[in-house]
């Protein structure tokens, strides 16, 4: 995968080596590799899309391919975190100066919008999975996991406790949680690693495992049109809020959330419940 890495910041042609330099920066900066991968993939969009020298695009330029791309608001909201921060790199070191993408407007979160999967979802995406892709809609759907925490599982993270097994959780930000697993989920996630040789759970190119988006596009595909692997994430925080009473903190720790008000945007309040609640006050 590093090799396949170079082959794409090559063919960035001008943009190939202030990539490298910026990345380096971030590196040194403590930034996880995850963070880098994603930054640097949203650069890469910019460089193949407009092309030429990275310091002759304006702030027009930036808008204006950013604009015209339909995304959805976080996908934008990290596109524009990634390109300013590369600009902002380069400013800052000298290489241009002035920095075009600091006049990109804010971009707002969106409103919270759960989209947990439906049960006939999760159970069609485990009746025509294969076992290793049936184990990878188990992790996210029955431990939260996203798909650079799937495919980062190794054997070295799956630990004994007082009730039976826990996963240490690699995050994002180099956060590390620990995730207590259903008795079911460890037992399957013990035999893959058992398969494996007691290495990745999910072995490929990516630094020894699969890729994130290759784990995103496998699960994706065995669930139902519409239905994303984080959708599973979604249902997994709906579920245990439910289960803990609406304890947002519990399910924040589980999934590694650094704000509960993110974890807020992954819980859907079941209408049955909103409809008990204003039923229950005295007339």
């Amino acid at each position: 995968m590093k090799r396949r890495r170079l082959v794409l910041v090559r063919a960035m042609g001008a943009w190939a080596e202030p990539v490298q330099a910026w990345s380096a920066a971030l590196r040194a900066a403590g930034r996880a590799e995850t963070t880098i991968r994603t930054r640097t993939e949203h650069v890469g969009w910019l460089a193949r899309d407009l092309g030429g020298e990275p310091w002759a695009l304006t702030t027009d330029d930036l808008l204006g391919w950013a604009g015209s791309k339909g995304w959805a608001r976080e996908t934008l909201r990290g596109v524009r975190n990634s390109v300013r921060s590369f600009y902002g790199w380069a400013h800052g070191a000298g290489r241009i100066s002035v920095d075009p993408s600091k006049a990109w407007p804010v971009v707002r979160a969106g409103e919270p919008r759960p989209r947990p999967a439906s049960d006939e979802a999760l159970q069609q995406a485990l009746s025509v999975a294969d076992e290793r892709v049936r184990l990878m809609v188990r992790l996210a759907a029955e431990a939260g996991l996203r798909r650079a925490e799937v495919a980062q599982v190794h054997a070295r993270d799956l630990i004994p406790d007082l009730g039976g097994w826990s996963l240490v959780v690699h995050g994002k930000g180099d956060r590390e949680r620990v995730v207590p697993l259903r008795a079911g989920l460890a037992s399957a996630l013990r035999a893959a690693l058992e398969r494996a040789g007691g290495g990745y759970a999910f072995p490929g190119d990516d630094d020894g495992h699969l890729s994130p988006r290759w784990v995103g596009k496998m699960v994706t595909r065995a669930l139902p049109d519409g239905v994303t692997m984080h959708a599973l994430r979604h249902r997994f925080a709906t579920a245990t809020h439910q289960a803990t009473g609406g304890n947002t903190f519990l399910v924040q720790e589980l999934l590694g959330h650094a704000s509960p008000a993110t974890t807020r945007r992954y819980v859907m309040v079941p209408r049955d419940d909103l409809r008990r609640a204003v039923e229950s006050i005295a007339a």
